[in-house]
């Protein structure tokens, strides 16, 4: 594995790297940490597909891209991952081979969302959507592993993930008293538990899929915080849980689960600050254990389950 250290950059993972022919798709490119991954990739030749909601803000990043990089192949796609017709558009629209997807897109709310199937919006956009796109586009993956020996997913998952698994018999909240930092956590946890499941399935056809915890970075992810959301991020900043990034040490850890030969053929992983994390119990304190991942976030059962009632929702 590259020698990465938690201040490594997207910068420093990707030099010297040559992905010509390389078929990526970044979502959430627009800005923050998919912006970055993208022009990172984009700078080693690869092809990039901007997979956004906004598709005037895509053009002017791709074009933005394409003159600081100098590689003309980036190009831009509509997706909005809580409308499952717009995935699976952008999935039936995609043609040839696909080497790399990043589900890098994200949101967080501070109050209850919802889609008009009834579905918690964090839940549906950060993990529902990227499991629909995935699936529409394994035949794709299966291609580009075929012709190039690989093809790799990487599922941008979070710390947060600690504050909750997946509730299978309330996922969401329709029973329970909605709480937005727990059911974030558990589309997290869900980012994770793809990984396993996507890995388990798709490895014979030469794909694999690892979890990536990017570390605390400033993004338009934190534009709807409360006053008292951003008052206990800065006390677990305060205490030593995390140290904010910059977006470009933000998405290295994301560059190393796309292109690090170690994840040629591993995946099912959790990584952050650039290697794989350890994995600790359940009942653990965050605090003290802020770069590992929780058991409930790489169970394979609970990853198995997970896959069969998405498939059943997206039904």
């Amino acid at each position: 594995m590259s020698r990465t250290s938690p201040i490594s950059t997207a910068d420093e993972i990707v030099a010297g790297l040559d992905l010509t022919g390389v078929r990526a798709v970044v979502t959430g490119a627009t800005s923050g940490l998919g912006r970055e991954t993208a022009r990172a990739l984009a700078a080693t030749g690869a092809e990039v597909t901007l997979a956004v909601r906004d598709t005037d803000a895509g053009t002017e990043v791709a074009h933005d891209i394409a003159a600081t990089t100098g590689n003309p192949a980036v190009r831009v796609g509509h997706l909005e991952l809580a409308d499952p017709a717009t995935v699976a558009r952008f999935a039936d629209g995609w043609h040839g081979p696909l080497h790399l997807l990043i589900n890098n897109a994200g949101v967080m709310r501070s109050t209850l969302a919802r889609t008009p199937q009834g579905w918690e919006l964090q839940f549906a956009t950060n993990h529902l959507g990227h499991f629909a796109l995935a699936v529409g586009l394994h035949a794709a993956l299966a291609a580009g592993a075929a012709e190039r020996g690989e093809a790799r997913i990487v599922a941008l998952t979070s710390g947060a993930h600690m504050y909750s698994p997946v509730v299978f018999d309330d996922i969401h909240s329709t029973r329970r008293a909605y709480d937005p930092q727990l059911a974030y956590g558990q589309s997290k946890t869900a980012n994770s538990l793809f990984a396993v499941e996507a890995t388990r399935r798709w490895a014979p056809d030469g794909i694999v899929a690892n979890a990536v915890n990017p570390g605390g970075v400033v993004t338009g992810l934190q534009r709807d915080f409360t006053p008292e959301m951003r008052a206990h991020l800065d006390r677990l900043e305060a205490a030593g849980v995390f140290t904010y990034k910059t977006v470009q040490q933000g998405a290295a850890t994301t560059l190393v689960a796309a292109t690090d030969p170690a994840f040629t053929r591993t995946g099912g992983r959790y990584l952050d600050d650039g290697r794989e994390a350890a994995t600790v119990p359940d009942d653990v304190d965050l605090q003290r254990n802020s770069h590992c991942v929780k058991r409930w976030a790489l169970d394979p059962d609970a990853a198995r389950e997970l896959w069969q009632v998405s498939l059943e929702l997206l039904r």
